[in-house]
């Protein structure tokens, strides 16, 4: 399967997933001159910023969330807070989704 395809599919189920965790999306597919933000959604008044990651397997998906990936979604997420003037409670996840399954991961960090 094609990376782009397998990236709408596994976007998809992801936004699924989350709904039915009790998210709200709020948007998705975010662009800036930083990078792109997969899925923003809203649970508790905190918004959370989705990095979906998929692959054939679980440790290829999850071997692509690098540093430089993380430090290029903090820029885009502040660009997108200072655009919508927003000051609110917010957060980085990731959904690493592959051929055998799904794992949401809350609060990945820079470290």
């Amino acid at each position: 399967m094609h990376t782009r395809a397998r990236g709408n599919i596994a976007e998809e189920r992801a936004c699924e997933y989350l709904r039915n965790n009790g998210m709200r999306i709020i948007d998705r597919n975010v662009y800036n001159r930083f990078g792109e933000i997969d899925i923003i959604a809203l649970k508790e008044d905190v918004l959370h910023f989705v990095e979906v990651k998929s692959a054939a397997s679980y440790e290829q998906a999850v071997n692509n969330i690098t540093p430089s990936k993380l430090q290029k979604l903090n820029r885009t997420i502040q660009t997108y807070l200072q655009k919508k003037r927003l000051e609110c409670d917010y957060c980085i996840d990731a959904l690493i989704v592959w051929d055998g399954g799904m794992e949401w991961i809350e609060n990945i960090t820079l470290a």
